[in-house]
């Protein structure tokens, strides 16, 4: 008899577990630590582009590389995506200079440019590539911690999507701060002006 409930029992957790996979697919469960959401998601395309409507002027998007760590900041979500660096900064800056509410403004780190093949291989055919995706953009360098420093300020107002992939090449992570795509600078200083606001 004890035997029959075990194997009933069994086949229990089976079937719920087919049921649970057919209601909610086979993404991998939200955790959270220290306050930041970490899931692995196969969709994580869609769920960029979800994220992409609700996101603004000042807050980041980060397209990181294997090695970058998990903050305590509140205001920072993370996407582990199981693929390299590169095509996912493409699909990224692809989906954002699509959208009509926000452009990119882009930074790297500082370090990238003086690593040597000697130290990390692929790192110069990384660069070329990363320009070709870049094209006529704009690219800003500043040193790795000053970026941490930035965006500890930052996440404390802003919203900063973190996807992470498996690159093992150091310091090739890509931080990408929004701005907004249909009012400028210029315009804002002349509103400014015109409100005799500094």
């Amino acid at each position: 008899m004890r035997k029959l409930k075990d194997m009933y029992k069994k086949l229990l957790t089976v079937l719920l577990f087919i049921a649970s996979v057919a209601l909610f697919g086979c993404q991998e469960p939200t955790s959270k630590t220290n306050g930041a959401t970490l899931y692995k998601d196969q969709n994580w395309k869609e769920k960029l582009n979800q994220k992409l409507q609700m996101l603004g002027h000042r807050n980041w998007i980060l397209v990181v590389d294997k090695a970058f760590p998990e903050q305590n900041a509140p205001g920072m979500e993370y996407i582990y995506v199981n693929e390299g660096l590169l095509p996912v900064l493409k699909q990224v800056l692809t989906q954002i200079n699509l959208s009509s509410h926000v452009k990119p403004i882009i930074y790297q780190d500082k370090e990238l440019g003086f690593i040597t093949e000697n130290q990390a291989k692929g790192v110069k055919q990384f660069v070329k590539e990363s320009k070709m995706i870049f094209g006529h953009q704009t690219v800003q360098t500043m040193l790795h911690d000053s970026v941490f420093r930035k965006l500890d300020t930052e996440s404390k107002l802003f919203k900063v999507l973190v996807i992470k992939t498996n690159e093992t090449i150091p310091y090739t992570s890509v931080f990408l701060q929004l701005d907004c795509a249909y009012w400028n600078g210029d315009k804002e200083k002349q509103l400014r002006d015109a409100m005799n606001v500094q």
